[in-house]
């Protein structure tokens, strides 16, 4: 049975790690071909290494881009067009949160500047370039390939709704990041190319525990998560995988929400968690 990505492109920035590499993991077992990219070569050559030897039947190709500088964006993109012939989903998953991200008072101009070069700006650029390239896309009807695509970008809750631990820059850069996808999923709407917000709760990711690096802290995020636990990578690796298939074709300007009810609690109760992760995740 063929698969929901079978013989399309898919280019994912920050696919080193996280929700990434599991992105690009699970793409390529629904039969995508995938470009990683990510700041660490390293990373993405053992995420293209790991989809050669899992799923021999797709291509992976690795490349090293900083998604904070718009030649290497424009590169990875060209690149992915070079190598597979076209460009059917761009996820733009790169991103910083910066340990020194605070308050107003406390955030310096060059964290707050860094945060929004990597998380909105990198956003801006890679959606120029894969709106550019899926207007070229060529159609193949036997394969089920037409111009057009799914652009999806990574949000966070927090662009929803405080954070209750400081992180300004990120905060302001994800709002910015739900702002920018509305918009540009009316603009292309007509075009076949679809706009989506994919918007992480917390999660067990190198990323977030490097920020929450005290109890106190990462206590305060757990109070709020109906779940009592953080998500795991791959929960959002397959929302992802659903705004890249033709299983959401009729969405675009969406903020897709994968955050364990987060966004839907007020405080909860401190306690063992009532629902454990699947043991397929553990």
């Amino acid at each position: 049975m063929p698969g929901r990505l079978q013989n399309r492109v898919a280019l994912i920035t920050g696919a080193g790690s996280g929700i990434g590499l599991e992105s690009s993991l699970l793409f390529a077992a629904e039969g995508a071909h995938v470009l990683l990219v990510d700041v660490n070569i390293a990373a993405a050559e053992k995420g293209a290494a790991l989809i050669k030897e899992r799923f021999p039947n797709v291509k992976a190709v690795a490349v090293k881009a900083d998604v904070g500088k718009e030649e290497d964006i424009k590169n990875a993109v060209d690149l992915a067009v070079k190598e597979f012939g076209r460009l059917d989903v761009m996820f733009n998953n790169a991103g910083i949160m910066h340990p020194a991200d605070d308050n107003a008072t406390n955030t310096e101009e060059k964290i707050w500047d860094l945060t929004m070069t990597i998380n909105l700006k990198g956003v801006w650029w890679g959606c120029k370039y894969a709106i550019l390239a899926m207007r070229n896309n060529p159609t193949d009807e036997s394969k089920g390939l037409h111009t057009g695509g799914s652009i999806i970008n990574t949000a966070s809750f927090v662009a929803l709704m405080g954070a209750a631990t400081p992180q300004l820059a990120y905060t302001a850069s994800k709002g910015g990041v739900l702002a920018m996808t509305r918009e540009l999923a009316m603009v292309h709407a007509r075009e076949g190319i679809r706009f989506n917000s994919l918007c992480p709760g917390p999660l067990k990711t190198p990323l977030l525990m490097d920020f929450l690096n005290t109890p106190e802290k990462r206590d305060r995020r757990m109070i709020h998560l109906p779940m009592g636990r953080f998500g795991e990578a791959v929960e959002l690796a397959k929302g992802a995988l659903f705004l890249a298939s033709d299983d959401s074709s009729y969405m675009t300007g969406t903020d897709f929400k994968v955050d364990g009810g987060l966004s839907s609690a007020y405080v909860t109760a401190i306690g063992e968690p009532v629902l454990p992760p699947p043991a397929s995740l553990i």
